[in-house]
């Protein structure tokens, strides 16, 4: 078993609050607001060939995270994409995963946290296959959460705030713990929404289906995805989906910026075959951020 590496216990730079420090200097207080109160929003990022894609996009629902939580980021669109690219740079990345994050400071401990100031940081390190490369070839494994996506009325869920993971973690351990890789969560209506950190697709007939995203992000990969499936021809259909609908469907697949294109090969006791259309879309997706 390989053994983890913690992330406070590196070398390397990352830059904070406006300019590069080392990585072992990239600290926060205990009492910080976000640490209580979860006031913070964050953004995953991959790094293929040394460039970040879809950067701006990135950048900017960033940004409107944190406008959903009632705070503004101290740069612009442009300051953070720079901060971005100094960072993959410095820590000389060709293939990796950047995660910038805004939170809430110390100044304040409380519900209320009006006056305190909007701290920002970006780091970079190599990455891997989120799922490992075996997961391509034969899918993986997910179990239905008893955890489920709450209703937009009762939580910021157009942001990809840090609160909004809890229930994702829970998740993911107890399927963990009885040996799947992931897991399936409904809505609050029963309805199929996601998994832990990936968009949801099924293919039935060869129509590629994946749930409305009014509870959940529309993720920036599930949009590319569902680009590059038109431009093949495929029929890409948003619509509401059931558990009772993957009885009959032909394949299933994830899509994530760390996911990438991910087959499913099973959903509880359902089994799925890593069909045409998935296969397909893998290749065109590594096609697409790689420039090729």
């Amino acid at each position: 078993m390989t053994e983890l590496v913690p992330y406070d216990d590196r070398d390397g730079q990352i830059w904070f609050n406006g300019g590069l420090i080392p990585w072992r200097d990239a600290r926060l207080h205990v009492l910080s607001h976000a640490l209580h109160y979860a006031s913070c929003v964050f953004e995953g990022e991959r790094v293929y060939s040394g460039q970040v894609y879809k950067l701006s996009e990135h950048s900017s629902r960033l940004c409107e995270s944190a406008a959903e939580l009632g705070f503004e980021i101290p740069y612009t669109i442009e300051e953070i994409n720079r901060a971005t690219k100094e960072v993959v740079i410095a820590e000389d990345i060709d293939d990796g995963y950047v995660r910038p994050v805004a939170w809430r400071g110390p100044e304040q401990m409380g519900v209320s946290a009006q006056e305190t100031r909007i701290h920002v940081a970006i780091a970079a390190w190599p990455w891997p296959a989120y799922f490992g490369e075996l997961a391509r070839q034969k899918g993986i494994k997910l179990k239905t959460s008893r955890w489920r996506r709450p209703d937009p009325n009762t939580a910021p869920v157009k942001a990809k705030a840090a609160g909004l993971y809890m229930i994702c973690t829970l998740s993911k351990h107890e399927a963990e713990a009885e040996g799947y890789h992931d897991a399936l969560m409904l809505d609050w209506r029963g309805q199929i929404a996601e998994a832990t950190g990936a968009n949801i697709f099924i293919v039935q007939d060869g129509v590629i289906h994946t749930p409305i995203p009014d509870c959940f992000l529309d993720g920036i990969t599930r949009r590319t995805v569902m680009e590059l499936a038109r431009k093949r021809g495929y029929e890409v259909v948003e619509s509401v989906i059931y558990p009772n609908h993957l009885k009959t469907a032909d394949e299933v697949f994830l899509t994530g910026t760390a996911a990438e294109v991910t087959p499913v090969g099973q959903i509880d006791d359902l089994n799925f075959g890593v069909g045409t259309i998935t296969r397909q879309l893998i290749q065109d997706y590594d096609e697409e951020v790689r420039g090729k």
